[in-house]
This record gives structure tokens, sequence and C-alpha cells, in this order.
């Protein structure tokens, strides 16, 4: 398969990945290339850019989370530097 990964919507800041990634494997998205810094399993996702603590996050044209760290590009998306946006609603 050659492709690796799936955007959906352009404002999308993360990827979701079709196939195991291994980290250090350079991904092409739009003009530039994405250096992977964690295995991303498949169907998990990865940075598409920067993401600072207390940023949104979004997939699917859709926030998803909040993160709960500074998230690097080709970083590694999942509970460890996420939370979930539906929980913060929920506070409010």
């Amino acid at each position: 398969m050659s492709q690796k990964y799936i955007v959906m919507n352009s404002e999308d800041n993360c990827a979701t990945s079709l196939v195991d990634i291994q980290e250090g494997t350079e991904i092409k998205h739009k003009k530039s290339l994405i250096k992977i810094n964690h295995e991303i399993p498949l169907g998990h996702k990865f940075a598409l850019s920067d993401i600072k603590k207390g940023d949104i996050i979004r997939k699917y044209g859709q926030i998803i989370g909040i993160a709960t760290k500074d998230i690097s590009i080709g970083d590694w998306i999942h509970t460890h530097n996420i939370t979930s946006h539906y929980l913060e609603e929920v506070v409010e």
C-alpha cells in the first residue's frame, strides 16, 4: 500500500494511519516531509503540525480533543497527550 495515512478535512491537524508506520519513516504531506517520531499503529493518529498544550486537535474537521502537553509534528497522538473535548463540554 502506497498511501500510509488519511486526512479527511483540510482543517485537520492530525492524520490517521492506514498501516503500522515505523518510527523514523518520512511521510510526504502536501509539499513537505514529516518524520514520524514514534511507531504509529494502524488506525492511530499523528500530528501534521506542532500542537501546543491546550490547543484543539481536529480530525474529520471536528474537534476530538485538547492537547494535554506540547505535541511535535510527527508525534503519536493518543491518551498520553490528549484529553476528550466532550468531557470539557459536559463540565461547562
